[in-house]
């Protein structure tokens, strides 16, 4: 069973479970997300509840959130992934998303990532939020600039594949 976390107009977000595998599946070797993110070398349906367990579902237990399901909620579709990610090398938890291709363009991401952004200050309480994104990603800076974070700089992390541009939110 999921848990709902929000919605907003046209998308809702939940946890993932391992019914999603097959979505898990497919958005994670599409080509804009092993060129973006990486490859998380996720190629079975096993593969997927393995990366859906050991990953969102574990952070959901660890930190009380992660990266959800986002779907439509006029057909309940599942179009991409959005959450908030602690990792490690950084100090803040920063937002996280990818949709899949055939969703792009329709402002999903920017709608899904505003509502996640308002839902960790408000229900968490998260003093600060980031983001980090490849520097050539035009697409995910256009979404960051538009839900109001701010580039700070380039960063290097050891978990994201060289460099990245960082963004922050002011409170």
């Amino acid at each position: 069973m999921s848990v709902m976390v929000l919605e907003t107009e046209r998308l809702f977000l939940r946890h993932l479970t391992p019914d999603d595998d097959a979505f898990i599946l497919e958005l994670l070797n599409e080509p804009g997300f092993l060129e973006n993110i990486g490859d998380r070398k996720v190629r079975t349906l096993e593969d997927a509840r393995r990366y859906v367990a050991d990953g969102p579902a574990a952070s959901y237990v660890q930190n009380g959130f992660g990266l959800w399901w986002v779907g439509l909620k006029a057909t309940a579709e599942p179009v991409g992934i959005c959450g908030l990610i602690k990792r490690d090398v950084l100090d803040h938890p920063d937002i996280g998303y990818a949709f899949l291709a055939r969703f792009s363009g329709r402002g999903f991401a920017s709608e899904a990532a505003a509502a996640v952004l308002a839902y960790g200050r408000k229900a968490l309480g998260l003093s600060r939020i980031v983001a980090i994104t490849k520097p050539d990603n035009d697409g995910s800076i256009r979404v960051l600039e538009k839900i109001g974070l701010r580039y700070e700089g380039m960063v290097t992390l050891s978990d994201h594949g060289g460099d990245s541009r960082y963004f922050i939110s002011d409170v």
